[in-house]
């Protein structure tokens, strides 16, 4: 009788469950934070951007409606506490339900190590192999690997799924991080909105929005120019948006 229980491989060869794997990985490693920047600074980076777009859009709308200095100000100011703890506390559950995805992922394979060793060999031969393992190199380096569950565990974790366990950060120190970013482009465009009611949220605003950006660049090493160049020109596209807009519809 032919066995009709499934496979490991589910009717793929070995290199090519591998690369499914991968691919599945590489997914479940995205995040609004990306992988090579650290989740707090990506946090309060991001933060610091959307920050200062929002304080800009909403004193643009003041400004038209002639909302007295110090009546914008409270608003302004009550606005950033609100939107300090959304950001700290969407960042914590991205990053706890980044976290728990990994740890599905992490068990699964797991399991499939306890229940499939053979076909496990075959996946871990060929990421070796691939690598340039050939011969008596290749069958020692997989024999030590197969001895500890938890060396082979964390190797078919990383080399198969793409997934570096080192780099996850715990959501409360993410959320810090948003919580830091929206902090300072606050205190960056309202103090300056203090200084020169007529500029100030603009000196801020852009000065926010430079600084996160070139931050961003300079730890994903992107050219930080570009960077604060098209940041900055999503700012004016937003904030332009949002005056003639308004603009069009009080008229």
């Amino acid at each position: 009788m032919e066995d009709t229980k499934p496979t490991h491989f589910e009717g793929k060869e070995a290199i090519g469950h591998v690369a499914e794997a991968q691919a599945k990985g590489l997914i479940s490693s995205t995040e609004i934070h990306g992988a090579e920047i650290p989740g707090h600074i990506s946090a309060g980076a991001d933060s610091a951007r959307e920050t200062a777009i929002a304080l800009l859009v909403i004193w643009l709308i003041l400004s038209q409606t002639q909302t007295s200095f110090f009546a914008s100000l409270e608003i302004l100011v009550i606005f950033s506490f609100g939107w300090a703890v959304w950001k700290a506390g969407r960042s914590a559950w991205l990053a706890w339900s980044r976290l728990e995805r990994m740890h599905r992922v992490v068990e699964q394979e797991r399991w499939e190590i306890q229940h499939h060793r053979k076909q496990e060999r075959e996946e871990l031969t060929e990421l070796y192999r691939a690598k340039g393992f050939e011969g008596k190199l290749l069958e020692d380096a997989i024999e030590v690997l197969m001895a500890d569950d938890e060396r082979l565990l964390k190797v078919m974790v990383e080399e198969e799924l793409c997934l570096n366990l080192g780099t996850y950060e715990h959501p409360l120190k993410q959320a810090l991080g948003a919580f830091i970013g929206v902090l300072g482009a606050s205190c960056a465009s309202l103090l300056c909105y203090w200084a020169y009611p007529a500029q100030g949220i603009w000196i801020g605003s852009v000065a926010s929005l430079v600084f996160a950006s070139a931050l961003s660049a300079y730890y994903e090493g992107n050219r930080i120019i570009p960077a604060i160049c098209w940041n900055l020109g999503l700012g004016a596209m937003t904030s332009g948006t949002a005056y003639f807009l308004f603009d069009y519809v009080t008229d």
